[in-house]
């Protein structure tokens, strides 16, 4: 089992190497709910696919919460 840091904890995952969009789905985000930063680098949900998440990687995951 590969792991990485999220949000400053590290998390295990059976499914890395990965695409960012795939990883995000593992942990139970839906890929357009959240705000991704892949190792000091912003990545827009369109990228998400294109981005591969690998074991050492650090994350920072914040979820989009709609209010008014």
């Amino acid at each position: 089992m590969s792991r990485v840091v999220a949000n400053g904890k590290p998390v295990e995952s059976e499914v890395l190497p990965c695409s960012l969009e795939i990883f995000l789905s593992d942990l139970g985000f839906p890929p357009r709910s959240v705000v991704v930063e892949l190792n000091g680098k912003a990545v827009a949900p369109s990228m998400f696919a294109q981005h591969t998440v690998q074991e050492g990687d650090r994350l920072e995951i914040v979820q989009i919460a709609a209010g008014g």
